[in-house]
């Protein structure tokens, strides 16, 4: 009982970010945090993946919600690390396909940047400016080794959906609708 209490209270925390902070705007979007995280998850809810994927999907930017440095930093040039960030938040809370995948989404976008010349064209204008402070596209020898990580592939389908998560006014389930998915990741 003690595992199922926890369990519902890890949850509740970790939503309780997106209910208290996530109707800030998300960065250079004309949607908020949560909007983003929501349509992220719903279009890998969509495309078939794993639990562990559609929670990180869903939490993928969630350092955003817990850096305190505001969703303009990058206006100043700033990197927050926000996958850094949400990725040593969510280490302690679920299991490591969801971290891996948090953690290795900026570099998936500047590996299909730096791989796919079409990748890049599709960016939004706040996207091409925080791959300049992220790093940039990576060159050949970095690409080979991040593809060669065993999270590459679902980190780089997590930044596919990333990318088209900015519908403006998109109806998409709740957040309550992902639960399943948190409690299936957690950490055991």
């Amino acid at each position: 009982m003690t595992d199922i209490v926890n369990h519902k209270h890890t949850v509740d925390e970790v939503l309780g970010l997106y209910r208290k902070g996530g109707d800030e705007q998300y960065f250079g979007e004309e949607i908020s945090q949560t909007e983003h995280a929501l349509q992220s998850a719903w279009l890998a809810e969509k495309a078939g993946a794993s639990p562990a994927i559609v929670t990180a999907a869903l939490l993928h930017d969630v350092g955003h919600l817990l850096h305190g440095q505001g969703e303009h930093i990058a206006d100043e040039d700033i990197d927050a690390r926000h996958e850094a960030v949400g990725a040593a938040y969510l280490a302690q809370r679920f299991n490591t396909e969801v971290v891996a995948a948090v953690s290795l989404h900026v570099m998936a976008k500047r590996y299909l940047v730096g791989t796919d010349p079409a990748y890049a064209t599709n960016l939004s204008p706040a996207s091409v400016h925080s791959l300049e402070l992220q790093g940039g596209p990576m060159g050949l020898e970095e690409a080979a080794e991040f593809a060669a990580k065993k999270a590459s592939a679902g980190a780089i389908a997590l930044r596919r959906w990333d990318d088209e998560a900015k519908v403006v006014g998109l109806k998409t389930p709740d957040l309550d609708h992902f639960r399943p998915y948190l409690e299936a990741s957690l950490r055991r």
